[in-house]
């Protein structure tokens, strides 16, 4: 049964189509901002993107959804990547990149729902990441 949640129903079709949404993602990642292929270590990057992608999705889904805590991962990983010198506007960018490969991996099935959904799950994402540049 499919969720009536736009950005959890989102997953499920992407999931019902491509068995590992991750070489998509980061191929789209990429190609749109070549600076993150750096960010990147050389051995063991694979297991890296994967992991980093399954907790950002966890955290997508809490955020869109329950709330139950998940979704603080946002926040903790906003830090860590301040740490590791990664900008702001490139944290949020990956959000609308994985927003990005749902849309072209559903085709015709990303409807104007989902599509309103990931669009407002974005912009309170912004709001999280990049307070002073979002209510600008």
């Amino acid at each position: 049964m499919s969720s009536a949640n736009p950005i959890e129903r989102s997953f499920e079709l992407a999931a019902a189509r491509c068995d590992d949404l991750t070489p998509l993602i980061y191929r789209r990642l990429f190609e749109a901002h070549p600076e993150t292929v750096a960010m990147f270590r050389t051995e063991g990057s694979e297991l890296v993107k994967g992991s980093m992608l399954a907790l950002t999705i966890e955290a997508i889904l809490d955020f869109a959804g329950e709330r139950r805590g998940n979704f603080r991962m946002i926040e903790c990983e906003i830090a860590s990547h301040d740490a590791y010198g990664t900008p702001r506007d490139l944290f949020v960018a990956f959000f609308a990149v994985i927003a990005g490969t749902l849309q072209e991996t559903l085709g015709v099935e990303w409807t104007a729902e989902i599509d309103a959904a990931w669009q407002k799950l974005l912009r309170d994402i912004e709001m999280i990441v990049m307070p002073d540049v979002a209510k600008a």
